[in-house]
C-alpha cells in the first residue's frame, strides 16, 4: 500500500529479471477484466481470491496481479523515475512440491502428494474458507522454463537468465525464437537458420531497441516450433503495450502467424483454428494447425516517441486438459460442468523494449 519511489524502483529491477507467468496455480500472463479484447486472455486464471481465501478478490485487485499490465505500467514509471521496476523477462515453472516435473496434460502428477492423481482428487479442494474454494479440478498442468544459452552449464543457464533470453510454456516442450530490429523482411523467415539471422540482425527476446532510425518501425522475427508429442500450432501473436503522450496505457494483439488458410475477417480477428477433441476418450488428431510457424513482422502503428514493450505469444490447437484424462482414466464424472476438460497451451517469450 505504500507509495512507489525511486528506491523501490531501483531495488526491484535489480532483484527480479525474470516473473514466473504460468504455473500449477493458474496462469498470470492477462485476465479478461484487463484485456477485455483477448480472447485468449480468459486461460487458467485463478481469482477467488488470496491464497488462502481470507481476502475475495475484487475487480480493483486485477490490475496489480499480471504480467502484461505490470509490463504497461513499468513503462510509466520508467517515465517518472528513470528506471522500470517492470524491466522482466517471461519464465515458467510447475510449483510442485513433489520432486517431478510432470506438467503434461495425460501425466500430471498435482501439487503435492496429496494432489496425486485419484478418482477423488478433482473434488477435493486446494483451499476452503466457508462458501469459496480453489477446487482440486482448478489446478494448472504446468508450466515449463526455456532458456536460450550459449551451453548446458550452469553459468551459462543464470547468465542467460540474467539477460532475459527465457520464454515459458504451460507444459509443451516448443521451440520459440523471437527476436527484434530495424531490418527484418520477409526472406528472413524463409532460412531453416532464424538464429543466425536473428543475432546478425536484431536483439533476442529480453534484449532492448532503442533511437529508432529515421522513417523505420522496428521489425521482428519470430519462429515456433511444435512439441513432437503434442498439440499442433494454432498462431503466433505479437502483443504489444505502449504509453501514449498523456501517459496512459495502451495494449494490442497482433496476429502475425497462423495455420491454414485462414484470413482475418472484418472485425481483425483470425477465424478460429478449430477443435479436434474427443474429450470421452481424450483424445485429439493434428489433422488442423502447422508444426512450425515462422514470420517477419513490422509494427504497422508504430510512434517513435512513444515507450513500447513487445512480446509472442504461441497458442496451439485445442487438446485434452488433464481432468479429460483424468475422467477417462478412473471413469468419472466432472464436479460440474464449470471444470474445463480442453486446454489451448501456449507460450510466452520475454519481451523486448523500445525506448525513445
Amino acid at each position: 500500500g505504500a507509495r512507489v519511489n525511486r528506491e523501490y524502483v531501483e531495488t526491484r529491477a535489480r532483484w527480479e529479471p525474470l516473473y514466473e507467468v504460468t504455473q500449477i496455480k493458474g496462469d498470470g500472463e492477462t485476465h479478461p477484466y484487463l484485456s477485455p479484447d483477448d480472447e485468449f486472455a480468459d486461460y487458467e486464471t485463478w481469482a477467488v481470491g488470496n491464497l488462502d481465501l481470507s481476502e475475495l478478490k475484487e475487480d480493483r485487485m486485477f490490475a496489480g496481479e499480471y504480467a502484461r499490465r505490470a509490463l504497461q505500467s513499468g513503462l510509466q514509471l520508467e517515465e517518472k523515475f528513470g528506471t522500470n521496476p517492470y524491466k522482466f523477462g517471461l519464465m515458467a515453472a510447475t510449483d510442485t512440491h513433489t520432486a517431478l516435473s510432470t506438467a503434461e496434460e495425460e501425466n500430471f502428477f498435482g501439487k503435492h502428494s496429496g494432489a496425486e492423481p485419484s478418482a477423488k482428487r478433482v473434488y477435493h479442494p486446494m483451499a476452503r474458507v466457508g462458501d469459496n474454494e480453489y477446487p482440486g479440478w482448478s489446478m494448472v498442468a504446468s508450466g515449463y522454463q526455456g532458456i536460450w544459452a550459449t551451453e548446458n552449464t550452469r553459468q551459462a543457464l543464470f547468465d542467460a537468465m540474467m539477460r532475459k533470453e527465457t520464454y515459458g510454456t504451460t507444459g509443451p516442450r516448443m521451440l520459440v525464437r523471437f527476436f527484434g530490429g530495424w531490418n527484418f523482411e520477409a526472406a528472413d523467415a524463409q532460412g531453416r537458420l532464424p538464429a543466425d539471422i536473428g543475432y546478425m540482425k536484431g536483439v533476442p527476446m529480453g534484449g532492448d531497441l532503442t533511437n529508432a532510425p529515421s522513417g523505420k518501425a522496428p521489425s521482428f522475427l519470430v519462429a515456433a516450433l511444435k512439441d513432437p508429442l503434442s498439440g499442433n500450432l494454432d498462431r503466433v501473436q505479437i502483443i504489444k503495450g505502449w504509453v501514449d503522450s498523456r501517459g496512459a496505457r495502451h495494449e494490442k494483439v497482433y496476429d502475425v502467424a497462423w495455420s491454414g488458410d485462414r484470413s482475418p475477417g472484418a472485425d481483425g480477428k483470425l477465424p478460429s483454428v478449430g477443435n479436434t477433441v474427443d474429450v470421452a476418450n481424450a483424445t485429439w488428431t493434428n489433422s488442423i494447425g502447422s508444426s512450425e510457424l515462422i514470420t517477419a513482422w513490422t509494427d504497422p502503428d508504430f510512434d517513435p516517441k512513444l515507450r513500447a514493450v513487445y512480446y509472442a505469444r504461441v497458442i496451439e490447437i485445442p487438446t485434452p486438459r488433464w481432468t479429460a484424462y483424468e475422467a477417462l482414466r478412473y471413469g468419472i464424472d466432472m464436479p460440474s460442468s464449470d471444470v474445463p476438460m480442453t486446454t489451448t497451451e501456449r507460450a510466452y517469450t520475454s519481451p523486448i523494449w523500445y525506448t525513445p
